[in-house]
Protein backbone atom coordinates (compact mmCIF):
# COMPACT_ATOMS: atom_id res chain seq x y z
CA UNK A 1 0.00 0.00 0.00
CA UNK A 2 1.41 3.37 -1.04
CA UNK A 3 -0.68 5.65 1.21
CA UNK A 4 -3.58 5.72 3.66
CA UNK A 5 -5.46 8.98 3.34
CA UNK A 6 -9.10 7.87 3.00
CA UNK A 7 -11.38 5.00 4.03
CA UNK A 8 -11.54 4.05 0.34
CA UNK A 9 -7.89 3.00 0.58
CA UNK A 10 -9.28 -0.09 2.35
CA UNK A 11 -9.84 -2.73 -0.32
CA UNK A 12 -11.77 -5.19 1.89
CA UNK A 13 -12.85 -3.95 5.30
CA UNK A 14 -13.70 -7.43 6.62
CA UNK A 15 -10.24 -8.80 5.88
CA UNK A 16 -8.67 -5.68 7.38
CA UNK A 17 -10.70 -6.11 10.57
CA UNK A 18 -9.59 -9.74 10.90
CA UNK A 19 -5.96 -8.76 10.39
CA UNK A 20 -6.30 -6.00 13.00
CA UNK A 21 -7.64 -8.58 15.46
CA UNK A 22 -4.59 -10.76 14.80
CA UNK A 23 -2.31 -7.79 15.45
CA UNK A 24 -4.16 -7.03 18.68
CA UNK A 25 -3.67 -10.61 19.84
CA UNK A 26 0.09 -10.44 19.18
CA UNK A 27 1.19 -6.80 18.81
CA UNK A 28 4.92 -7.52 18.63
CA UNK A 29 4.78 -10.31 16.05
CA UNK A 30 6.08 -8.03 13.27
CA UNK A 31 8.51 -5.98 15.33
CA UNK A 32 11.32 -6.66 12.85
CA UNK A 33 9.31 -5.30 9.91
CA UNK A 34 10.04 -1.67 10.67
CA UNK A 35 13.67 -2.04 11.72
CA UNK A 36 15.74 0.96 10.61
CA UNK A 37 12.58 2.69 9.31
CA UNK A 38 11.49 6.11 10.54
CA UNK A 39 7.93 7.42 10.90
CA UNK A 40 7.53 11.20 10.93
CA UNK A 41 4.45 12.37 12.83
CA UNK A 42 3.57 15.94 11.84
CA UNK A 43 0.90 17.67 13.93
CA UNK A 44 -0.59 20.94 12.75
CA UNK A 45 -3.23 20.51 15.48
CA UNK A 46 -3.45 19.07 18.98
CA UNK A 47 -3.80 15.37 19.69
CA UNK A 48 -3.78 12.81 22.48
CA UNK A 49 -5.03 9.41 21.22
CA UNK A 50 -3.85 9.87 17.63
CA UNK A 51 -0.37 10.91 18.66
CA UNK A 52 0.19 8.26 21.31
CA UNK A 53 -1.51 5.37 19.51
CA UNK A 54 0.28 5.97 16.20
CA UNK A 55 3.60 6.33 17.98
CA UNK A 56 2.92 3.09 19.92
CA UNK A 57 1.95 1.33 16.68
CA UNK A 58 5.25 2.37 15.12
CA UNK A 59 7.20 1.10 18.12
CA UNK A 60 5.33 -2.24 17.99
CA UNK A 61 6.62 -2.59 14.42
CA UNK A 62 10.19 -1.68 15.36
CA UNK A 63 10.04 1.76 13.72
CA UNK A 64 11.65 4.93 15.02
CA UNK A 65 8.97 7.62 15.40
CA UNK A 66 9.83 11.32 15.24
CA UNK A 67 7.14 13.72 16.45
CA UNK A 68 6.89 17.39 15.47
CA UNK A 69 4.26 19.96 16.40
CA UNK A 70 4.49 21.82 13.12
CA UNK A 71 2.27 24.76 14.02
CA UNK A 72 4.42 25.67 17.01
CA UNK A 73 7.91 24.34 16.28
CA UNK A 74 8.43 24.70 12.52
CA UNK A 75 8.70 27.63 10.15
CA UNK A 76 5.35 28.81 8.84
CA UNK A 77 4.59 26.72 5.75
CA UNK A 78 3.15 28.19 2.55
CA UNK A 79 0.79 25.95 0.55
CA UNK A 80 -0.26 28.25 -2.30
CA UNK A 81 1.58 28.15 -5.63
CA UNK A 82 2.98 31.37 -7.05
CA UNK A 83 2.72 33.25 -3.76
CA UNK A 84 5.08 36.12 -3.07
CA UNK A 85 6.24 34.97 0.36
CA UNK A 86 6.66 38.33 2.02
CA UNK A 87 4.25 37.59 4.86
CA UNK A 88 4.20 35.19 7.81
CA UNK A 89 5.17 32.02 5.94
CA UNK A 90 8.87 31.25 5.61
CA UNK A 91 9.00 27.85 3.89
CA UNK A 92 7.08 26.40 0.96
CA UNK A 93 5.50 22.95 1.14
CA UNK A 94 7.52 21.96 -1.95
CA UNK A 95 10.75 22.18 0.03
CA UNK A 96 9.28 21.13 3.39
CA UNK A 97 7.76 17.88 2.10
CA UNK A 98 10.90 17.03 0.11
CA UNK A 99 13.14 17.61 3.12
CA UNK A 100 10.99 15.59 5.55
CA UNK A 101 10.92 12.77 2.97
CA UNK A 102 14.71 12.52 3.28
CA UNK A 103 14.47 12.02 7.03
CA UNK A 104 11.45 9.70 7.16
CA UNK A 105 10.31 6.53 5.38
CA UNK A 106 6.64 7.28 6.11
CA UNK A 107 5.02 10.62 6.95
CA UNK A 108 1.80 10.93 8.96
CA UNK A 109 -0.03 14.26 8.94
CA UNK A 110 -2.76 15.77 11.13
CA UNK A 111 -4.34 19.05 9.98
CA UNK A 112 -7.83 20.30 10.83
CA UNK A 113 -10.16 22.41 8.64
CA UNK A 114 -10.70 26.13 8.91
CA UNK A 115 -14.51 25.66 8.96
CA UNK A 116 -14.71 29.00 7.13
CA UNK A 117 -13.81 28.10 3.54
CA UNK A 118 -15.65 24.97 2.40
CA UNK A 119 -13.96 24.78 -0.98
CA UNK A 120 -10.46 25.00 0.47
CA UNK A 121 -11.25 22.54 3.26
CA UNK A 122 -12.68 20.02 0.81
CA UNK A 123 -9.60 20.34 -1.36
CA UNK A 124 -7.62 18.85 1.58
CA UNK A 125 -4.87 21.35 0.80
CA UNK A 126 -2.44 20.38 3.57
CA UNK A 127 -2.84 16.60 3.28
CA UNK A 128 -2.84 16.55 -0.53
CA UNK A 129 0.17 18.86 -0.69
CA UNK A 130 2.15 16.29 1.27
CA UNK A 131 0.85 13.53 -1.01
CA UNK A 132 1.93 15.59 -4.03
CA UNK A 133 5.35 16.78 -2.92
CA UNK A 134 6.59 14.06 -0.55
CA UNK A 135 8.46 11.12 -2.01
CA UNK A 136 7.36 8.66 0.71
CA UNK A 137 3.95 7.23 1.73
CA UNK A 138 1.52 9.53 3.57
CA UNK A 139 -0.85 8.53 6.39
CA UNK A 140 -3.83 10.71 7.31
CA UNK A 141 -4.06 11.24 11.09
CA UNK A 142 -7.18 13.42 10.58
CA UNK A 143 -7.57 15.95 7.85
CA UNK A 144 -10.09 18.63 6.98
CA UNK A 145 -12.82 16.19 5.99
CA UNK A 146 -11.76 12.67 7.00
CA UNK A 147 -10.29 10.61 9.81
CA UNK A 148 -9.70 7.17 8.29
CA UNK A 149 -7.65 5.82 11.22
CA UNK A 150 -10.62 6.50 13.50
CA UNK A 151 -13.06 5.00 11.00
CA UNK A 152 -11.03 1.78 10.82
CA UNK A 153 -10.83 1.72 14.61
CA UNK A 154 -14.59 2.05 14.90
CA UNK A 155 -15.21 -0.75 12.44
CA UNK A 156 -12.91 -3.01 14.46
CA UNK A 157 -14.63 -2.08 17.72
CA UNK A 158 -18.10 -2.82 16.35
CA UNK A 159 -16.95 -6.13 14.92
CA UNK A 160 -15.48 -7.18 18.26
CA UNK A 161 -18.60 -6.26 20.23
CA UNK A 162 -21.40 -7.28 17.91
CA UNK A 163 -23.61 -10.20 18.93
CA UNK A 164 -25.69 -10.07 15.75
CA UNK A 165 -24.86 -10.88 12.16
CA UNK A 166 -26.24 -7.50 11.06
CA UNK A 167 -26.35 -5.04 13.97
CA UNK A 168 -28.15 -1.72 13.94
CA UNK A 169 -25.69 1.17 14.18
CA UNK A 170 -26.77 4.77 14.75
CA UNK A 171 -24.58 7.84 14.28
CA UNK A 172 -26.15 10.60 16.36
CA UNK A 173 -25.33 14.30 16.48
CA UNK A 174 -25.13 15.76 19.97
CA UNK A 175 -24.75 19.34 21.22
CA UNK A 176 -21.39 20.99 21.85
CA UNK A 177 -20.12 24.36 23.01
CA UNK A 178 -18.29 25.17 19.77
CA UNK A 179 -18.24 24.39 16.05
CA UNK A 180 -16.54 21.08 15.26
CA UNK A 181 -15.36 19.46 12.00
CA UNK A 182 -17.11 16.72 10.00
CA UNK A 183 -14.09 14.43 9.64
CA UNK A 184 -14.95 11.78 12.23
CA UNK A 185 -18.61 11.61 11.21
CA UNK A 186 -17.65 11.40 7.53
CA UNK A 187 -15.19 8.54 7.97
CA UNK A 188 -17.48 6.65 10.34
CA UNK A 189 -20.25 6.90 7.76
CA UNK A 190 -17.96 5.64 5.00
CA UNK A 191 -16.72 2.77 7.17
CA UNK A 192 -20.27 1.67 8.02
CA UNK A 193 -21.20 1.76 4.34
CA UNK A 194 -18.53 -0.88 3.77
CA UNK A 195 -19.86 -3.14 6.55
CA UNK A 196 -22.94 -5.35 6.76
CA UNK A 197 -24.87 -3.23 9.25
CA UNK A 198 -28.20 -1.41 9.41
CA UNK A 199 -26.92 2.15 9.51
CA UNK A 200 -28.88 5.28 10.41
CA UNK A 201 -27.79 8.88 10.95
CA UNK A 202 -29.75 11.07 13.37
CA UNK A 203 -29.24 14.83 13.44
CA UNK A 204 -31.30 18.01 13.79
CA UNK A 205 -32.49 19.84 10.70
CA UNK A 206 -29.68 21.91 9.22
CA UNK A 207 -27.02 19.41 10.25
CA UNK A 208 -27.12 16.90 7.40
CA UNK A 209 -23.63 15.82 6.38
CA UNK A 210 -22.38 16.15 2.81
CA UNK A 211 -24.81 14.16 0.65
CA UNK A 212 -21.92 12.96 -1.52
CA UNK A 213 -20.68 11.12 1.58
CA UNK A 214 -23.97 9.95 3.10
CA UNK A 215 -25.29 8.80 -0.29
CA UNK A 216 -28.23 6.45 0.32
CA UNK A 217 -27.77 6.20 4.09
CA UNK A 218 -31.03 6.80 5.98
CA UNK A 219 -31.10 10.14 7.78
CA UNK A 220 -33.69 11.09 10.37
CA UNK A 221 -34.27 14.18 12.47
CA UNK A 222 -35.97 12.09 15.16
CA UNK A 223 -33.30 10.84 17.57
CA UNK A 224 -35.61 8.59 19.59
CA UNK A 225 -36.90 6.93 16.44
CA UNK A 226 -33.33 6.25 15.31
CA UNK A 227 -32.40 4.71 18.67
CA UNK A 228 -35.20 2.14 18.59
CA UNK A 229 -33.62 -1.37 18.65
CA UNK A 230 -30.13 0.10 18.18
CA UNK A 231 -27.17 -2.12 19.04
CA UNK A 232 -24.55 0.65 18.82
CA UNK A 233 -24.95 4.40 19.26
CA UNK A 234 -21.99 6.41 17.99
CA UNK A 235 -22.17 10.02 19.06
CA UNK A 236 -20.37 13.03 17.64
CA UNK A 237 -21.01 16.71 17.27
CA UNK A 238 -20.44 18.45 13.95
CA UNK A 239 -21.15 21.94 12.67
CA UNK A 240 -23.50 22.67 9.81
CA UNK A 241 -22.37 21.56 6.36
CA UNK A 242 -24.83 23.61 4.30
CA UNK A 243 -24.28 26.75 6.43
CA UNK A 244 -20.66 25.77 6.55
CA UNK A 245 -19.03 25.73 9.96
CA UNK A 246 -21.97 27.38 11.70
CA UNK A 247 -23.63 26.34 14.97
CA UNK A 248 -27.36 26.42 14.25
CA UNK A 249 -28.62 24.40 17.18
CA UNK A 250 -27.38 23.66 20.70
CA UNK A 251 -30.54 21.85 21.82
CA UNK A 252 -29.63 20.01 25.06
CA UNK A 253 -32.41 17.53 24.34
CA UNK A 254 -30.04 15.87 21.84
CA UNK A 255 -27.60 14.94 24.63
CA UNK A 256 -27.17 11.17 24.96
CA UNK A 257 -28.77 9.67 28.06
CA UNK A 258 -28.99 6.16 29.42
CA UNK A 259 -32.77 6.30 29.15
CA UNK A 260 -32.56 7.06 25.44
CA UNK A 261 -30.08 4.41 24.35
CA UNK A 262 -31.24 1.68 26.74
CA UNK A 263 -28.92 -1.34 26.33
CA UNK A 264 -27.16 -0.13 23.18
CA UNK A 265 -23.37 0.08 23.26
CA UNK A 266 -22.12 3.66 23.38
CA UNK A 267 -19.23 4.86 21.22
CA UNK A 268 -17.36 8.15 20.91
CA UNK A 269 -13.94 9.00 19.49
CA UNK A 270 -12.98 11.16 22.53
CA UNK A 271 -12.36 13.67 23.95
CA UNK A 272 -15.97 14.08 25.04
CA UNK A 273 -17.62 16.78 27.15
CA UNK A 274 -19.48 15.06 29.95
CA UNK A 275 -23.08 16.13 30.56
CA UNK A 276 -23.05 18.20 27.37
CA UNK A 277 -22.61 15.53 24.70
CA UNK A 278 -23.39 12.53 26.91
CA UNK A 279 -24.38 12.10 30.53
CA UNK A 280 -22.15 10.46 33.14
CA UNK A 281 -24.55 7.55 33.51
CA UNK A 282 -23.72 6.43 29.95
CA UNK A 283 -19.96 6.98 30.03
CA UNK A 284 -19.60 5.27 33.40
CA UNK A 285 -21.76 2.28 32.47
CA UNK A 286 -20.79 -1.15 31.19
CA UNK A 287 -22.33 -0.15 27.85
CA UNK A 288 -19.61 2.39 27.14
CA UNK A 289 -16.94 1.29 24.66
CA UNK A 290 -14.97 4.55 24.57
CA UNK A 291 -11.89 3.23 26.38
CA UNK A 292 -11.82 0.09 24.24
CA UNK A 293 -12.13 2.28 21.14
CA UNK A 294 -9.15 4.34 22.25
CA UNK A 295 -7.13 1.16 22.77
CA UNK A 296 -8.03 -0.06 19.30
CA UNK A 297 -6.52 3.08 17.77
CA UNK A 298 -3.10 1.45 18.18
CA UNK A 299 -4.04 -1.68 16.24
CA UNK A 300 -5.75 0.22 13.43
CA UNK A 301 -2.67 2.41 12.99
CA UNK A 302 -0.40 -0.63 13.28
CA UNK A 303 -2.29 -2.42 10.53
CA UNK A 304 -1.98 0.60 8.22
CA UNK A 305 1.74 0.97 8.91
CA UNK A 306 2.30 -2.76 8.44
CA UNK A 307 0.69 -2.70 5.01
CA UNK A 308 2.78 0.30 3.98
CA UNK A 309 6.01 -1.24 5.29
CA UNK A 310 5.34 -4.45 3.39
CA UNK A 311 5.35 -2.42 0.16
CA UNK A 312 8.45 -0.31 0.83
Amino acid sequence: MKKYTHIDDIDNINSWIEEAKEIKANPLKNIALGKNKTLGLLFFNSSLRTRLSTQKAALNLGMNPIVMNVSGDAWGIEFEDGTVMNGTTAEHIKEAAAVVSQYCDVIAVRAFPSLTDKEKDESEQVLNSFVKYASVPIVNMESAISHPLQGLTDALTISENSTKKRPKVVLSWAPHVKALPHAVANSFTQAMQKMDVEFVIANPEGYNLNSEITKNTRITHNQNEAFKDADFVYTKNWSSYDDYGQVLNTDPNWMITKEKIDEAKFMHCLPVRRNVVVEDAVLDSDSSLVIEQANNRTYAAQLVLKKILEDL
